[in-house]
């Protein structure tokens, strides 16, 4: 049994918004349990600006300095994949564990739907790390 940290893939049709904020969620919280990724099939230009600009706020936490919208092929293979809730559209990447999140996607909508999206994720990713220490 390898003893290497599992690898969790956060994926979105376009890795900007929800995966992009659990993906930095997973480095900021959980990184002694799990690697994070985040990536998605179509590629945008930049991570969404409500969630690099309140994640900053909130967090104090960078998104541009150590994120980018990534294509699947992008990343590693993964041990664990989590959808964002982007429903029949989701991408597939093989795993040996799978959950979707059925988050709604924030993009264009006020700062306080915008920031319960950003708590659920941070709740999710304490609870995935908590699963995770124990599998």
């Amino acid at each position: 049994m390898s003893n290497r940290k599992p690898n969790v893939a956060f994926i979105c049709v376009h890795n900007s918004c929800r995966s992009q904020i659990a993906e930095a969620f997973g480095k900021h919280l959980a990184s002694d349990a799990f690697e994070s990724y985040s990536a998605g099939t179509e590629l945008k230009d930049r991570i969404n600006p409500d969630a690099v600009r309140l994640i900053k706020r909130l967090y104090g936490i960078d998104m541009e300095q150590t994120q980018r919208p990534k294509l699947l092929a992008d990343i590693p293979p993964v041990d664990v994949v989590v959808t964002m809730g982007c429903n029949v559209q989701c991408p597939f990447l093989p795993c040996k564990r799978r959950e979707d999140w059925g988050l709604n996607d924030p993009t264009g909508k006020p700062d306080d739907e915008f920031i319960a999206v950003i708590k659920e994720i941070e709740t999710k990713i304490k609870a995935l790390k908590l699963k995770i220490a124990t599998l």
